[in-house]
């Protein structure tokens, strides 16, 4: 979790919509289309300064993964806490669920109807 803090705080210091701080995304810059982490650190970057409509705006899908990780890390500690078991059980298929939403996602942010979800 240390680390997890960490790297927000220095992305909450260090602007991403400044150029030449993170490096670009290869998919993004050789093809011009955006994957599911284009504008990740954007919204990352809002979450730590608090403005959560940024953060919607450059990122939705990652906002939303920022949430359920903490939702997740909230129930291991507080079962480690209890000294229950500290592993969460996921079916395989939810990994796939996850890879078919971040592919649509990825489709639908490209698309002309789906350009409110581009960064």
């Amino acid at each position: 979790m240390a680390a997890v803090i960490g790297a927000f705080g220095y992305v909450g210091a260090v602007d991403p919509n400044e150029p030449g701080h993170y490096p670009v995304c290869p998919l993004l810059r050789f093809t011009g289309l955006y994957c599911p982490g284009c504008g990740g650190l954007r919204s990352a970057h809002a979450v730590a300064h608090g403005d959560i409509a940024a953060a919607l705006g450059s990122n939705a899908l990652a906002v939303v993964g920022y949430g359920i990780f903490a939702v997740l890390w909230v129930v291991w500690m507080s079962r480690a806490a209890r000294g229950r078991p500290v592993s969460i059980a996921v079916k395989p298929v939810v990994g796939w669920g996850i890879g078919a939403l971040l592919l649509a996602f990825s489709v639908v942010r490209n698309l002309p109807f789906g350009s409110a979800l581009a960064p």
